[in-house]
C-alpha cells in the first residue's frame, strides 16, 4: 500500500516549497530511488527543472521534463505525463491527486501556510485517509 508523508512549512513562501522538493528529490535519489515530480503547470515545471539545475552548489541532481527521457534519468519533472515506468516516489505539488498515485510506494505532499496549498492539501489528506492508505505528517 502506498506510503503517504504531508511535510508541512511554516511558512507560505512558494520557493521555499520548491526548494525543499528539491531536496528531498536530491536524497530519494541518493537513497536509489527514482521520483516523480509532479507540478501544477507548466510555468512550474520549468521553475523546478532550473531550480534542480543550480539550488545546490555542490552537487547535480539528474532529471528530465522531457517524457521520451524519463526511463533514462532518476527523476521527471512535469504536469502532464504519467511516466508508466516509476513506481518509486512522488513528490506532489499538484493541488490534485494524480490519478497514477496507487502504484507508487511513497508519495511526498508538500504543504505550507498558504491559504489554497493548505486547503487542497486538506482535501487530498481526507482523500487518502478513506483509500486507508498510512498517512504521516511532518511539520517542520
Amino acid at each position: 500500500m502506498t506510503r503517504i508523508d504531508f511535510y508541512v512549512l511554516n511558512d507560505s513562501e512558494a520557493d521555499n516549497r520548491y526548494l525543499y522538493a528539491c531536496r528531498l528529490a536530491q536524497k530519494a535519489v541518493k537513497n536509489g530511488h527514482r521520483v516523480f515530480l509532479h507540478t501544477e503547470s507548466e510555468q512550474q515545471t520549468q521553475l523546478l527543472d532550473d531550480l534542480l539545475w543550480s539550488f545546490s552548489a555542490t552537487s547535480f541532481v539528474p532529471h528530465t521534463h522531457q517524457h521520451n527521457e524519463c526511463a533514462n534519468n532518476p527523476i521527471y519533472v512535469t504536469h502532464l505525463n504519467d511516466p508508466a515506468d516509476m513506481h518509486d516516489m512522488l513528490i506532489n505539488l499538484n493541488n490534485n491527486v494524480p490519478d497514477c498515485f496507487s502504484r507508487f510506494e511513497r508519495i511526498a505532499e508538500l504543504i505550507n501556510q498558504d491559504e489554497t496549498i493548505r486547503l487542497a492539501g486538506r482535501d487530498r489528506f481526507k482523500f487518502y485517509k478513506s483509500r486507508g492508505c498510512p498517512l504521516k505528517t511532518h511539520k517542520l
